[in-house]
Parts: structure tokens; sequence; C-alpha cells
């Protein structure tokens, strides 16, 4: 029986634990943001990706929205985005996305993309012009960017560090032994490259990884060094949720106990925040990630506070 056969079995068979449930978006809060969403003809990675949070996040009155349209030109294995051939460039759409957040009155955003590696610049035009767009808004919020990899292309990735957001994330997503099943179109090593050239370019840098999809304790430790070694400064750690039947099936459900284990290691291998938990996702509480030391100081507080 091969990994996905097993995987689809043991799907069928486990029900998702009690720490997996999530509380249904209610509240004004919530209702504000949903019509702002609607009013503006926006895309928020919290609906396309189907993330557990959009009630707490929406009903805090925050969104992570998502640029250059809901249909990606790639097919992870793991990704509820829709794949196929996208829209034309919305030239439109930086200033929308920055009235959006005005009328919000947000103190942190975050903005991501699909993929579109259709276009020469690989989308990074407009990615530019949507942090300027943020940028020029008074009170001016603290921005985060979840980028693509633009394969690996310099100048598309130095655009963004031109106009410096105050966090340029890209999501390594698995280890490097599931990178091709998980990923498809995606590179390990060219991902990590990706953020080596961030932070040689002076930006706050960050990334993701999801478990239970087959990877070994070994290979999260190896992934946490890897980006470490490039330069990462903020890494999120969450569990990997099914989206469809079509998608890659859960191998597991990763206790909380194993989730406080990773951030322990993460901190002793030297990243400055590690966020970890069965409900993580990259933009989670990702308003406190602009801080530089403020996940290492109060992980070395409790530390103190445990040795006492």
């Amino acid at each position: 029986m091969n990994e996905t056969t097993a995987g689809s079995t043991q799907e069928n068979r486990v029900k998702k634990p009690e720490w997996l449930r999530v509380k249904l978006p209610i509240g004004e809060n919530y209702k504000h943001v949903r019509g702002l969403v609607d009013n503006y003809k926006l895309h928020t990675i919290c609906e396309s990706g189907n993330c557990p949070n959009m009630g707490e996040c929406w009903g805090a009155g925050t969104a992570t929205f998502m640029i250059l349209g809901n249909v990606c030109t790639r097919s992870c294995g793991f990704c509820a985005v829709a794949t196929g051939r996208p829209g034309a460039v919305d030239w439109g759409e930086p200033q929308r996305i920055a009235d959006a957040i005005r009328l919000m009155k947000v103190k942190h955003a975050v903005i991501t993309s699909v993929d579109r590696d259709e276009l020469p610049d690989g989308g990074s035009i407009i990615w530019q012009k949507t942090i300027l767009a943020v940028k020029a808004l008074d009170p001016k919020p603290t921005l985060e960017t979840l980028i693509p990899d633009f394969k690996g292309k310099k100048e598309d990735i130095q655009r963004i560090i031109d106009v410096a957001p105050e966090v340029v994330s890209h999501n390594i997503e698995t280890v490097e032994r599931q990178t091709r099943q998980v990923r498809i179109q995606a590179k390990y090593w060219r991902s990590m490259e990706v953020i080596r050239i961030l932070k040689q370019g002076g930006m706050r840098t960050k990334s993701g990884i999801m478990l239970g999809l087959g990877e070994k304790k070994e290979e999260v430790i190896q992934t946490l060094a890897d980006l470490r070694d490039n330069g990462c400064d903020v890494v999120t750690i969450g569990q990997y949720l099914q989206p469809t039947k079509k998608h890659l099936p859960v191998q597991k459900y990763v206790h909380p106990d194993e989730f406080a284990e990773y951030r322990e290691i993460g901190y002793q291998l030297g990243l400055d925040y590690v966020e970890s938990g069965p409900m993580v996702r990259s933009s989670y509480h990702s308003e406190r990630h602009v801080i530089p030391g403020l996940g290492r100081k109060e992980w070395e507080r409790k530390k103190q506070t445990s040795l006492h």
C-alpha cells in the first residue's frame, strides 16, 4: 500500500481531534469585513484557502488580501485555490486594496497572491504597486507580504525589496522530500534561495510549514535549520487540513504537544519568532511578527520562569 492510499484510509477512519474544532464566524466586525470584501470585489486567501481562522481574524476586523485574481497557474496538492488560466491583470486592484485597508482601519495588513507564471514579471509589478498604494495611506499600517517564488527571478524579487514592506514571507510549505508531491511546480531549494535573497536585501523574512502530510520529525527539524541558514527570521508551523477529497489526504493529526516541541526546537536553532500550533496559519497573529526579538524574548522569559 503506497503513502497516498494509506493516508486516504486513515483519513476516512480517523475523526478530527478536539483541538481542531473551529468556531463559526459571527459578530458585527465579521459582517463589516464581509461587506467590504464583497463591495470592493476583493479576493481573500481567508476564503479561497478555506482558512480555519477566518472567523477569529475577520471578527477582529482584519483579513489577508489576495491580489492578481483568485485563479492560480499552479496545482499544488494541498491548496484550495482554483487552478486554471487566470484573467487579465486588474491595474485598479492596488488602489482598491488600499481603500479597503483604510476603511477597515487596520493597523497591520497582510497581502498574498496566486502564482502568475504566465506573466513575464510573475505579477511583481502589480505587487510593487499594491505595496506602494498601502504605504501611501495615512495613517500607514505595517505590512506583511506573502509572495510567490517568482520562479526565482532576482529582478522580480528585487521589486519587492525596493518598496520594503515590514515583513516579506515566502512559504516553504513542507520538507524537501515531499516538495515534489505537495508543491509540484515549486522547488525546495529555489524557495530557500528566495528567502536568502530577501534577507540579503535587508528584509525581515518569514516562512511557513504544514505538518501531517507524512513528514518525519528529523525532516521538520532539518527544514527549520535550512530556513535559519538561509536567513529566515519568523517561522509558522500548523496542521495541514485536506480542503477537498481531490487534495492530498491528511496522514496524521499532530498533537499540540508536538507543535510545542517544534516551537522549542526552532528557538534553540536560533530563529527569532516561532509560531507553532494546530490552527496556526502563515498570517495568524502576523502583527506580532513585525517586531524583531519579540518572540525570542517571550520564549526566554518563559524559560527563565520555568527554571524557578
